[in-house]
This record gives structure tokens, C-alpha cells and sequence, in this order.
């Protein structure tokens, strides 16, 4: 299935989330604003003025990059070949997602989640 976003077309894997899904999702969180600071090709999403996930909309397939917990990250780098180090964020502290249709999508939310929570509880 090819889903359309604008002028950017993307083959939906079986068990996967396409760009309008992940940023549904992210809007669905409370006190999570959108933004567009780098361009229009990647979308921002923040809650309380920090970021939680930054989604690529030039890329195919889709890949967003997430906030993680080191020691989680590092292992989630090791078990999945779609996580890779943040590109361009900390290493220690982002994973960008690669979203092949490896990880079914209640997994893709859980990382969501996981990376929402850690920003969400900082500023508190």
C-alpha cells in the first residue's frame, strides 16, 4: 500500500506506522505541540518546549529519532537493526528509528512513549 503525504509517497509495510500515523499518535499526548524549525522536511514534537521525537519526511523508508535512556538505547541498538545512534543528537541519549516493517507498530509507541515520558518528566 502507498500512502501520500503532500508531495512525498511511502510504501506501508504490513506491521509498520506511516509518516501520518506516527504524527497522529504524537499529537494524541497532552501538552504536544508540532513545529517545522529545520525546514519543512522534518517535523518537531515537543511537549512543555522540549523535544520528544523528530520525524523525517524526505525519507523512505520512515524514520523518526526518539530520546532514550543510554543503557536502553544501547540495547535496543543491539536487538534491532532499524535502531541506529541519533542522527545528528547525542548519541547517548537519541536513537533514530529506521520503520521497515521490522517493529510492529505497538512497539514503535512504547519507544514513543518511552521518549515522551523521559522529556515530560524532566520538566516537571
Amino acid at each position: 500500500m502507498i500512502i501520500h503525504i503532500g508531495s512525498y509517497a511511502y510504501l506501508r509495510p504490513k506491521y509498520s506506522m506511516n509518516v501520518e500515523q506516527i504524527r497522529e499518535y504524537c499529537l494524541s499526548k497532552d501538552d504536544t505541540e508540532e513545529s517545522l524549525p529545520f525546514g519543512p522536511d522534518v517535523v518537531v514534537f515537543k511537549t512543555g518546549g522540549k523535544i520528544f521525537l523528530l520525524l523525517s519526511l524526505d525519507t523512505s523508508p520512515v524514520q523518526f529519532n526518539v530520546k532514550c535512556d543510554p543503557s536502553v538505547a544501547e540495547e535496543l541498538r543491539a536487538q534491532y537493526d532499524c535502531v541506529l545512534p541519533g542522527y545528528h543528537m547525542n548519541k547517548k541519549h537519541w536513537n533514530t528509528i529506521t520503520v521497515d516493517g521490522s517493529i510492529s507498530a505497538k512497539l514503535l509507541r512504547e519507544w514513543i512513549d518511552h521518549s515522551y515520558n523521559l522529556v515530560n518528566r524532566k520538566k516537571k
